[in-house]
């Protein structure tokens, strides 16, 4: 299956969710284009679900880590949700799980991107 990808947006975070291989050609293609259209559109807050990709390569770690540094050059943030399985040992062998923080439940990386002290009133 190739890459499919899902926007939607929880307060000011925006939130991709990812399905199939995050892999060399149209698929990472896909996912760089559609990453630098967000950031230069004025997004800084970016959250990737990839609880449903089944393969990340190079190409797609490149999309990732290039997506990171520009946001963090704009003083935005890149965070993971749920990676699972081969992706997971891909990202940790790499390290990348040392630099862009990962979560495993939505709620909480969602609340990570807030200042510390901030709490919401009713």
């Amino acid at each position: 299956m190739g890459l499919q990808i899902s926007i939607r947006e929880s307060a000011d975070v925006t939130i991709l969710d990812l399905r199939g291989r995050a892999t060399i050609g149209v698929d990472s293609d896909l996912l760089s284009g559609q990453l630098e259209d967000l950031v230069a559109s004025g997004v800084r807050k970016l959250l990737l679900n990839l609880a449903d990709v089944t393969q990340l390569d190079s190409s797609g770690i490149s999309a990732v880590t290039g997506t990171h540094v520009s946001l963090a050059r704009q003083g935005g943030t890149l965070k993971l949700l749920r990676p699972r399985g081969r992706v997971r040992t891909v990202l940790r062998v790499i390290r990348l799980l040392d630099i862009i923080p990962a979560f495993e439940d939505e709620t909480q990386a969602l609340a990570s991107f807030r200042p510390q002290g901030y709490s919401a009133r009713p």
